[in-house]
């Protein structure tokens, strides 16, 4: 399968969770990357997987893990049983520098899945992740000390090297750019500046890869941060509209209205579920101090998430048909 395209996946969960011990589906899924941690338990059964164009193949009492924003994606011939966590990497502060700082040698470590501790680990999360009807402070963090035991079992056996040359490492490079800045003045001239990277190349890389333009991802980024603040604090919405990074208010309800399918305040006044969505409302703890957010940005979905935690959205509703245009003067413009 080619990775000349690639989606950028959103996700309004801190961890999305699949049991697949059943057998029923099988692991495979199109080229993505996504600001989540992705980690599988392979149970039975084998896969192909990809991770930056490297090529591998993913069995039975293997572990596979990519940290943010590297591309992969799986290819099956069969059915297979495993675990499947996406993970917000927020959840884990204690090891966010290992996660930033450079990329897996390898994202298999092999029969990981088969060493007694890490097995219980992942079964044990995989329990709590499973019953999600109980869900409470101390399920969460319960949750959270079973993350912490099993990657730090994980990480113990991986080399973390830094990022490749490449496209990739490009793109990897630029999108945790942005993550941690997009409630500033982004524009691909700042980028140019900042990164060295030319940004008629930034631009071709957002066309090429992510199907869309840089100005919609930077407002993907501020509208899913929106989303959050709507949800779990009592700033206005033209305060959260300037944390996120917004000019005006006008820019920031065109965006939401364009990414979410609703305006700021009815989202509120649902407790963050759009009508297309529906699903139990997720309570996330908001810090006061904005700072501390702007380095840490939550994703929503632009369309409701299946059940396939893999799955790749179809595109960003209203994508311009010029996702290779360059409004540098004005990084929300539409």
């Amino acid at each position: 399968m080619s990775m000349n395209f690639v989606k950028y996946e959103v996700k309004n969960k801190d961890i999305h969770f699949s049991d697949n011990r059943s057998g029923v589906g099988r692991l495979q899924c199109l080229p993505h990357l996504h600001r989540e941690l992705e980690l599988v338990c392979m149970l039975e059964g084998e896969t192909v997987t990809y991770v930056d164009s490297v090529r591998d193949v993913l069995r039975a009492g293997d572990v596979f893990l990519t940290f943010p924003n590297q591309i992969h994606f799986y290819e099956s011939n069969q059915t297979e049983k495993y675990y499947i966590f996406i993970i917000k990497p927020d959840l884990m502060p204690d090891l966010m520098n290992v996660f930033t700082s450079g990329i897996p040698s390898s994202a298999i470590i092999r029969g990981a899945a088969n060493q007694p501790q890490i097995r219980r680990l992942f079964d044990s999360l995989a329990e709590l992740c499973a019953d999600q009807a109980q869900d409470s402070d101390f399920m969460t963090t319960r949750r959270r000390g079973y993350l912490l035991a099993l990657f730090s079992e994980l990480l113990s056996q991986m080399t973390v090297t830094r990022l490749s040359v490449g496209d990739s490492g490009a793109l990897r490079s630029i999108v945790a750019f942005c993550e941690k800045n997009f409630s500033e003045d982004l524009s691909l001239s700042l980028l140019e500046e900042r990164l060295h990277l030319n940004k008629y190349y930034i631009s071709h890389l957002f066309s090429e890869k992510l199907g869309l333009r840089f100005n919609d991802y930077v407002n993907s980024l501020r509208v899913s941060e929106a989303c959050r603040y709507l949800v779990s604090s009592t700033y206005s919405i033209t305060e959260i509209s300037e944390i996120v990074g917004f000019n005006t208010l006008r820019t920031f309800n065109r965006a939401f209205m364009k990414q979410i399918g609703t305006s700021p305040s009815e989202y509120r006044k649902n407790d963050g579920v759009p009508a297309s969505v529906r699903s139990a409302k997720e309570s996330v703890p908001v810090s006061p101090i904005p700072s501390v957010y702007r380095s840490n940005p939550i994703a929503v979905p632009t369309y409701a998430e299946d059940d396939d935690p893999c799955g790749v959205y179809d595109g960003v509703r209203g994508a311009s048909s010029d996702p290779c245009a360059c409004d540098d003067d004005d990084p929300c413009a539409f």
